[in-house]
């Protein structure tokens, strides 16, 4: 395995964690919780576990943010922040 890479895509994994619990914005929230479920998968890949990738994939960065966008458009906003 490449360290390097390992360790940049954690960064990334480490940023969109916290970027997704800290935004304001909740359609930007789950683009960056995508993001996450995104470079997750590509850490499952690279430790060789390609059916926990897949599955990541598929469901995290893939149905689940689908979801999440949708719920947020499909809501209102009750205040104005």
């Amino acid at each position: 395995m490449i360290w390097e890479l390992d360790i940049i895509i954690l960064t990334f994994v480490i940023i969109c964690g916290i970027g997704a619990i800290t935004i304001k914005d909740l359609l930007g929230a789950s683009i960056l919780f995508g993001a996450y479920s995104f470079m997750m998968c590509l850490l499952w890949a690279i430790m060789g576990a390609v059916d926990v990738a897949f599955t990541e994939a598929s469901v995290g960065a893939g149905v689940s943010t689908v979801l999440f966008v949708v719920a947020v458009f499909r809501t209102s906003r009750k205040t104005r922040d």
